[in-house]
């Protein structure tokens, strides 16, 4: 008799979904009332704080920061990270496992701790700006406080170990007796990767993009820290709405519109592979 194990992720998976759909339907109610002050709300159902926001270029660069500031990350994460999730997944010795090690128990590190770390890298006194000021490459120290690519690096240090790991699986998939197939055949290494290995690793990196990518748009440590209250993105503000200046209806509708936008680009994102695929722009 075989064993169901998928019947044990059952319950798991029901009271996730009651808790993931109960938080985001309490959003979407109170976005529909209007904010009367002190976390007071209205009891007619209006579309004012929409209004409000697809009418203000305030919000309207807010959500487009955000997005911003997240494709960045998620780009910057899967350039760094996919050579060494490649190079992990090929090492043939314990060592192998060793660094896969390191990158799980790093991402067990707070981000609070992580975030810590890049202001004193990056500090004035720094290794970083040491070492750039002392080759000439900067005439002075810079910093990553209060910028977007401050953010954008924050973001990066909160996703690099996730990416990695996801990326290492999907590199596992690959037979290396493809890539020595295409080496028999005269293929230099350039070629090798260009023709095998990323057409390979296309679908699997795209997923890991998409996770990488939802998850820097829900952050919030990494943009209030390094964005010292000067970069806003759509985490940020709803913090600030919300805690700061007690709007519940305001800060439910930028969590409803933080999650529709979302949605639309992961919609969107698996239309463009799909067609791409049917194009065979694409290699799976």
């Amino acid at each position: 008799m075989k064993a169901r194990w998928d019947i044990i992720l059952i319950p798991s998976l029901i009271i996730s979904f009651v808790l993931m759909i109960t938080s985001q339907l309490i959003f979407l109610k109170s976005s529909l009332f209007k904010d009367l002050g002190l976390g007071r709300t209205g009891d007619e159902v209006v579309l004012t704080n929409y209004i409000r926001f697809f009418t203000d270029d305030f919000y309207i660069h807010v959500l487009w920061l955000t997005v911003q500031v997240s494709f960045m990350a998620m780009l910057f994460t899967l350039i760094f990270g996919f050579p060494v999730a490649y190079m992990i997944a090929r090492l043939r010795s314990r060592w192998a496992m060793v660094l896969l090690a390191g990158i799980v128990i790093s991402t067990f590190v707070t981000i609070v701790i992580k975030v810590f770390g890049i202001y004193i890298m990056f500090s004035s006194s720094g290794i970083i700006n040491q070492v750039l000021v002392g080759s000439g490459l900067l005439d002075k120290p810079f910093t990553v406080i209060g910028n977007n690519a401050g953010v954008v690096v924050g973001l990066m240090h909160f996703t690099l170990g996730f990416g990695v790991l996801v990326l290492y699986s999907v590199v596992q998939t690959i037979p290396r007796s493809l890539e020595e197939a295409a080496q028999i055949h005269g293929s230099n290494r350039w070629r090798v990767w260009r023709r095998v290995i990323i057409p390979l690793s296309l679908p699997g990196v795209t997923v890991s993009a998409l996770m990488i990518f939802n998850m820097c748009m829900g952050a919030f440590t990494s943009a209030a820290l390094l964005g010292g209250g000067r970069v806003f993105t759509l985490p940020v503000l709803i913090q600030r709405i919300v805690i700061m200046e007690v709007k519940y209806s305001m800060g439910g509708t930028l969590a409803a519109i933080l999650l529709i936008s979302v949605l639309l680009i992961n919609l969107l994102s698996i239309f463009l592979i799909t067609r791409m695929r049917k194009q065979r722009l694409v290699i799976t």
